[in-house]
């Protein structure tokens, strides 16, 4: 067997794949900045030879003095790197795999894709939990879709996998930082390390796991729009099992966000001792979660696969694509060039090695009806094919067009629009992004530059709206050519309101000429019109075919 180098391989994920590669009986280097703790760990390895080598030094003298066949860089940070650790493999004929995370270091590798080929060598990026896993998953979950409307991703480690300084920093790099994501077929901002939330990770058999998650930077965000057929939304998320250290990132995120710090990478010497403090919180348990949702022909489908690690076994996970890419290019069944890791390895190549550890996993597979659908049940059918086209998207869909709008005059009109997001007067294009939101939809409606939104889900079989504390409880009515929304009653906090009080909504929704077209009208009692809007509208997929026709001033 042909010998490896690992850059960082005495650090936390170095030395479990060290382990994991000298159990296969490869030759090993192992290097870092610190020869002496690598001379210690190879003494504690029982093989193995240690190195001087600091990625950010050049390399090129120690990879022609070494000459390994493989280089594994499982030091980081990535989220900051240059290339040219891999530049110097290149070089020098060595093949380079990495155990980078960092979205912009995994999406750029494809540069040295020529100089890699004209080299014969293997350069791949990511080779790690995502998006080697994570791309091993979701080709296999979208496997038969037809279309891919969205994919949610979770990971949530436990402490042994979090207490290194490298992950520390990197995840310190992006925390509160604007995160470029794509949603609603649209490029949109969020903010690392925001977006918390909690989520359960459960597999049959095994006590379920909830934790806290928030919005991390990985390549998936910019992979997987970019190669599957509908052009899926994507959020990735991920924490660690402690609570008080989830909670603490996201409060300090908020002054990234807000400007008070540039970076929080500076507290780094600060906060990785108090993340050691508190790891006897956590109980070892880490956990996985990717969550698709798309169409199988004209089924909505829901395709979700979990995984759970037990006894502190998670942080193996990272490590297992790296051993296994090693393997494949020992045998000459990789090919030369440089690109991310994504398509590179198959789900059962994993499962082999979870088999060998206290890992679960599985997967399952359900409809997933649309709203609209789930409340009307068999009279969705029945709706003009526009009308349904609308209501019809799975998890995350757009539809556009125009709208024209008028607000009533009455002297509480521009407070009631100001506290519920109401539009303007006048004609807008409208934008609407319907994005499933846990056991919710989230509408958030585009007139223009002004946002107005909304929650929706079901409560029997009503469509419940929700503005804030306001929850507006609607009979779905078939009519011809579409439908009609009637309010049934209203609700403050889960207190119900007198009916009599209620505003009075005059909500339709209809096909004209193979045309989805909608009106809105809500005004008060002894009030007058608050606010009304009537448009067109068309999914994204269709939007080219909408007719420019005018809409009326008037209501």
């Amino acid at each position: 067997m042909k010998p490896i180098l690992i850059l960082g391989g005495y650090g936390g994920f170095g030395r479990r794949l060290s382990r994991r590669l000298a159990d296969k009986g490869y030759p090993l280097f192992i290097a870092g900045r610190s020869q002496a703790k690598a001379a210690a760990f190879c003494a504690e390895l029982g093989c193995g030879t240690p190195l001087f080598a600091n990625r950010d030094h050049p390399l090129d003298d120690i990879l022609k003095a070494a000459q390994p066949f493989i280089l594994i860089d499982a030091a980081g940070p990535f989220q900051t790197s240059d290339y040219r650790v891999a530049e110097a493999c290149i070089r020098c004929g060595v093949h380079y795999l990495d155990l980078a995370d960092g979205r912009d270091f995994v999406c750029g590798i494809g540069r040295l894709d020529k100089d890699a080929k004209l080299n014969g060598v293997v350069v791949r990026s990511g080779v790690s939990s995502v998006p080697a896993l994570s791309g091993a998953v979701l080709r296999e979950l979208v496997a038969p879709m037809t279309r891919v409307s969205r994919i949610d991703m979770a990971i949530s480690a436990s402490s042994r996998a979090t207490l290194g300084a490298s992950v520390a920093k990197a995840i310190l790099s992006y925390a509160g930082q604007k995160l470029s994501l794509w949603r609603g077929q649209a490029w949109t901002n969020g903010f690392g390390w925001q977006e918390l939330s909690r989520t359960t990770f459960e597999v049959a058999g095994r006590r379920p796991l909830s934790r806290l998650v928030a919005l991390a930077e990985v390549p998936d965000h910019e992979i997987w729009p970019a190669i599957l057929t509908g052009k899926p939304a994507v959020t990735f998320k991920a924490g660690t099992e402690s609570a008080f250290q989830m909670l603490g990132l996201w409060l300090l995120s908020w002054m990234v966000r807000w400007k008070w710090f540039a970076s929080l990478v500076g507290l780094g010497p600060i906060l990785l001792p108090v993340q050691r403090l508190t790891s006897w919180l956590g109980n070892n348990r880490s956990a996985m979660k990717i969550e698709v949702l798309g169409f199988e022909g004209e089924l909505p489908v829901k395709a979700r696969w979990t995984l759970l690690a037990e006894r502190g076994d998670g942080p193996e996970i990272p490590t297992m694509a790296a051993a296994c890419l090693a393997d494949l290019i020992q045998a000459g069944l990789v090919a030369s060039g440089a690109q991310d890791s994504s398509q590179e390895l198959a789900l059962e190549q994993f499962q082999a090695q979870f088999s060998k550890l206290a890992i679960s996993e599985e997967q399952t597979k359900v409809p997933d009806l649309p709203l609209y659908q789930k409340v009307m049940g068999r009279n969705f059918d029945d709706l003009p094919s526009s009308v349904r086209a609308v209501h019809s998207t799975a998890g995350d869909g757009v539809a556009v067009g125009k709208a024209q709008v008028a607000r009533g005059d009455n002297p509480v009109n521009a407070f009631l629009c100001f506290m519920f997001g109401f539009p303007p007067s006048g004609q807008h294009d409208l934008r609407v992004h319907f994005r499933r939101d846990g056991a919710s939809d989230l509408w958030v409606r585009h007139f223009g530059e002004h946002r107005m939104k909304s929650r929706l889900c079901q409560s029997d079989q009503k469509l419940v709206e929700q503005f804030g504390p306001l929850r507006f409880y609607f009979h779905l009515q078939p009519q011809d050519q579409g439908l009609a929304m009637i309010l049934k009653r209203w609700t403050m906090l889960g207190l119900a309101l007198p009916v009599v009080l209620a505003p009075r909504v005059d909500a339709r929704e209809w096909d004209e000429a193979g045309q989805f077209q909608l009106s809105v009208s809500i005004s008060l009692p002894l009030i007058g019109l608050i606010v009304a809007y009537r448009g067109q509208l068309a999914p994204v997929e269709a939007s080219v075919h909408l007719k420019s026709t005018p809409l009326p001033t008037q209501f």
